[in-house]
């Protein structure tokens, strides 16, 4: 099985880490009207990009071989929807012309995605796991004996 594609993984997780955390106290509270339909914001056409359309008709993504690198690509849309959906359509765009660039050349994606980095793929799914905090032994709570 191919490792995963690292750029993507990396890309999309610090993205959207950023975009959770920069500005999210002084951003003002949405109004009920905007919560029901969030109209996309001109700067990031994620609707434009139509990256299911791309994915159908191309032959070399269709092949079971590429399946790490469509999943990489719709990771990449899910990253523009969630920076788009905090305000932050620049790096959406970003985001989009780095989607539409590797969509547009199938081919280019796939062999880019061949990272066979062993050490990097651990680091990546390691950086992915979600962490706990750590309990000392002296602040954990005792159980009563039954």
């Amino acid at each position: 099985m191919r490792p995963p594609f690292v750029l993507s993984g990396l890309l999309a997780l610090a993205l959207a880490g950023h975009a959770l955390t920069a500005g999210a106290k002084d951003a003002p509270a949405p109004t009920p009207a905007a919560q029901a339909s969030p109209a996309p914001s001109p700067a990031c056409d994620i609707v434009g990009l139509r990256l299911e359309d791309v994915i159908a008709t191309s032959p070399e993504l269709q092949r079971s071989a590429n399946e790490q690198t469509v999943r990489d690509l719709r990771t990449l849309r899910d990253a523009a929807v969630v920076l788009d959906a905090y305000k932050h359509p620049q790096v959406c765009a970003q985001v989009l012309a780095v989607l539409r660039g590797l969509a547009a050349n199938p081919e280019r994606a796939i062999d880019q995605s061949g990272d066979t980095d062993e050490e990097k793929a651990e680091a990546v799914e390691k950086a992915r796991t979600p962490k706990t905090p750590e309990r000392s032994p002296e602040k954990t709570p005792e159980t009563k004996a039954k």
